[in-house]
């Protein structure tokens, strides 16, 4: 182990001596736990990042192999249209939960 010097304001002190003294522990080993616990947070969330961007993009299936432009996108005569067209197929297919 390693010693290391560090320069606190007063109330900051204080505050650290409070809660290492709730949990019954040293400032030193406060103050190193809670560096173990951010630098365990800052791994987890890279080995989470890099499983992440390791997977495939989502096949998102484009009509006519293109992105919509926006005024397809906000179209709510044709928003309206798709759900009548998915509620009458869902209306016409079998409940299968029975």
């Amino acid at each position: 182990m390693k010693n290391v010097t560090i320069t606190l304001d007063e109330a900051l002190l204080a505050w650290l001596r409070a809660q290492a003294g709730l949990r019954g522990v040293s400032v030193s080993r406060f103050l190193g736990d809670l560096i173990y616990e951010h630098m365990e947070q800052a791994r987890q969330y890279h080995e989470a990042m890099q499983q992440f961007l390791a997977e495939e993009p989502f096949p998102f299936g484009w009509k006519e192999g293109r992105r919509p432009t926006r005024e397809e996108l906000h179209d709510r005569q044709q928003a309206r249209e798709d759900l009548r067209v998915s509620e009458r197929q869902s209306e016409s297919s079998p409940d299968e939960t029975t």
